[in-house]
């Protein structure tokens, strides 16, 4: 599977925020994030890392 799990970085700590996330789409000041089951969840945030071989992306709010 090529899914990956969202973490917010919350200071120095990442908390998970999404499971699964098959699609990330950037809309204006906010990040779409879709699971494989197909629910969303919107979030204003920047992508700080993306690790894909890691299947991780980590988020800050904005």
């Amino acid at each position: 599977m090529c899914e990956a799990n969202a973490f917010l970085l919350k200071g120095d700590k990442e908390e998970l925020f999404f499971e699964n996330v098959d699609k990330l789409i950037p809309q204006g000041e906010e990040l779409i994030l879709e699971d494989i089951f197909g629910k969303r969840r919107i979030i204003k945030a920047i992508i700080k890392e993306m690790a894909l071989v890691d299947h991780k992306i980590v988020l800050e709010e904005i």
